[in-house]
């Protein structure tokens, strides 16, 4: 009886490891606290601060799912190459579809001003640092969900309902 005890101990331990592993990472936007947070393997990896959109509707709220990555971005609207230091992509774009858009209107991106990371300031996209935001590039795969919300709950919780934790 207590060799079965043991082995169920085991296996139960063995199979939550096992699904936390299997659970697709998530990334939280909260623009409440204009902090971004990257979930992965059943635990909160990485928080980074973020700006958002300079009025609340600007920043898409909901369930996204990233479908373009791009190292350099081209800035499409000015027509500025990627890489140019007068790109306000900075040096990565994580677009996903919000507003059933492919993923190369609304992303997370760098930024050519990281004074202004913190801010409401952006028409819509989530700006990072550089470091930052090449850093959650090279662990975000192409169908990584992206949860934005306007939230006083910290990201645990948020992340426990959307079955991230």
């Amino acid at each position: 009886m207590r060799f079965l005890l043991v082995l169920l101990l085991v296996c139960s331990s063995f199979w939550s490891v096992s699904a936390a592993a299997t659970r697709p990472p998530l990334i939280i936007v909260n623009k409440a606290t204009n902090q971004l947070a990257f979930i992965q393997n059943g635990k909160i990896q990485s928080v980074y601060p973020v700006a958002t959109g300079v009025a609340t509707n600007l920043t898409p709220e909901g369930l996204f799912t990233v479908k373009v990555k791009a190292k350099n971005p081209y800035y499409r609207k000015k027509n500025i190459l990627g890489g140019a230091p007068n790109n306000p992509l900075g040096t990565r774009w994580i677009g996903f579809d919000a507003y059933g858009t492919d993923g190369r209107t609304y992303g997370i991106h760098g930024t050519n001003n990281p004074q202004s990371i913190g801010k409401y300031i952006t028409q819509g996209c989530v700006r990072m640092h550089k470091g930052d935001v090449e850093a959650l590039y090279e662990k975000v795969p192409i169908g990584a969900k992206v949860l934005i919300v306007r939230s006083k709950e910290p990201f645990a919780a948020i992340a426990k309902r959307y079955g991230a934790l």
